[in-house]
């Protein structure tokens, strides 16, 4: 090697040196709320973003991860946010509505037909213009994570049909779309935090309840209720978020660092999610509930009766952006023809 190469090579080795330790990163310690328990993909994907900040801050910044609703629902710890008392969290998207109405979007019955159309639309512009409105109500949207598709449980009967949920007692989200959406089906909608939700079906304050597979059995919802049917109503995201007083005090290193293990994390939450899917439906099979499929045809009959809460989306979100999404996911299964 020559004389100016070797130069050269050593001149851009103390360069990255000299910038990996000029990068504005001071240690930091940040509490991350969520609501599930520690052995859950929502526990297994909060390890893998605080490693990754760990990692991509040289141990400078760290993640104090507190699950099981330790801090409070996900309301409370929305507010904790706003107030800037936490740092961080991820939670549903639905509890996020009263806070900024274009979140109900997600919350459409039957947006979504697969995964796949769900990450194309939240991953791209419309995902990130709803995202983007949380910063004028004191919180910054990172990413989306994946609750998924939620399925109804109960103890009163079998749902094969739309009559089967009347008057059947069901805990939604606190959340004018579910409470609206469930109403309409026949079911008596009752709101209530998640972290009241096992107490309320063991004590039988509620006859059941919706959810996605991984939750039902990571919070071991089998051990109180019997029938599960399968109807993927609602395609139900989690987001991750950061107060926005919190964030506004970062350097521009320092929100790197969290947007970048922020995408890590939403990465490997999806994949763990679906992959523990299948597996926890056929687990909550050998734990004893009843599983039933709900029929396209009984589907598309809930589908007609929600016409009326659709229009009131579409209204309390603004028809632009309800119009472009419906635009944007023609386009899409056009594209799949």
């Amino acid at each position: 090697m020559k004389l100016n190469q070797l130069f050269a090579a050593i001149g851009l080795c103390l360069l990255a040196i000299g910038s990996a330790t000029a990068a504005d990163i001071k240690p930091r310690l940040i509490r991350f709320g969520y609501g599930l328990v520690e052995q859950s993909n929502q526990g297994r994907a909060t390890k893998v973003f605080a490693d990754e900040v760990d990692k991509l801050s040289g141990g400078k910044m760290k993640i104090r991860a507190i699950g099981a609703a330790a801090l409070g629902s996900d309301i409370q710890m929305q507010q904790a946010l706003i107030g800037g008392a936490q740092e961080m969290m991820v939670g549903s998207t639905a509890t996020l509505v009263g806070i900024s109405k274009e979140m109900a979007l997600w919350d459409t019955p039957f947006l979504f037909n697969n995964a796949k159309e769900a990450d194309t639309i939240l991953d791209g512009p419309i995902g990130e213009k709803v995202k983007a409105k949380l910063a004028d109500n004191g919180m910054v949207g990172l990413v989306y994570w994946e609750n998924g598709f939620r399925n109804l449980t109960n103890n009163k009967r079998p749902v094969a049909k739309l009559e089967d949920l009347d008057g059947v007692k069901l805990r939604v989200m606190q959340n004018t779309v579910f409470l609206d959406s469930f109403k309409t089906l026949g079911a008596n909608a009752v709101p209530l935090p998640f972290s009241e939700l096992f107490t309320a079906l063991e004590t039988k304050t509620v006859d059941g309840q919706e959810n996605p597979y991984n939750t039902i059995l990571s919070s071991k919802f089998y051990e109180v209720q019997k029938y599960l049917t399968v109807t993927n109503h609602v395609y139900s995201p989690w987001i991750v978020t950061v107060s926005k007083k919190y964030w506004d005090g970062l350097s521009k290193d320092e929100q790197n660092v969290l947007m970048e293990a922020a995408k890590k994390s939403r990465d490997f939450e999806r994949k763990d999610t679906r992959d523990e899917a299948g597996k926890a439906l056929a687990e909550l099979k050998t734990k004893g509930m009843q599983i039933n499929e709900l029929t396209p045809a009984e589907a598309a009959r809930m589908r007609d009766k929600l016409t009326r809460v659709n229009a009131s989306i579409g209204a309390g979100v603004g028809m632009e952006l309800w119009n472009e999404t419906q635009a944007e996911l023609a386009r899409i299964r056009g594209a799949k023809k």
